[in-house]
């Protein structure tokens, strides 16, 4: 390959690759100027409520049931570790036994 050939190969792939920094500006000018004309559309995700067929004559949702908001008494509230005179009579704690803690020398003054 003669240094001519080699020179005019240089130049096809710069004009080339200038050609494509161009058109990547130029694209991305249009992209921006749509973005600036401000005719946006947004895309709604679910279609618009519309009511069933005869929905005026049924009730839209149950009634609430009557509550008295006071806490049942049926059943008492156990202790999470039941006493010594309980676990005689069978009855396993909830939780399982806490460990135990770990102690270090006391700090040293200086």
């Amino acid at each position: 390959m003669n240094p001519n050939d080699s020179r005019r190969a240089y130049r096809t792939e710069l004009l080339l690759a200038f050609a494509l920094v161009a058109s990547g500006i130029a694209v991305s000018g249009l992209a921006l100027a749509r973005l600036q004309a401000g005719t946006t559309q947004m895309a709604q995700a679910t279609p618009p409520l519309q009511s069933t067929p005869g929905a005026e004559t049924k009730p839209s949702a149950p009634p609430e049931p009557a509550t008295t908001g006071a806490r049942p008494t049926e059943i008492p509230p156990q202790p999470a570790r039941p006493d010594a005179e309980a676990r005689k009579a069978g009855a396993t704690p909830a939780l399982p036994a806490a460990p135990a803690e770990k102690m270090a020398p006391p700090i040293q003054q200086k």
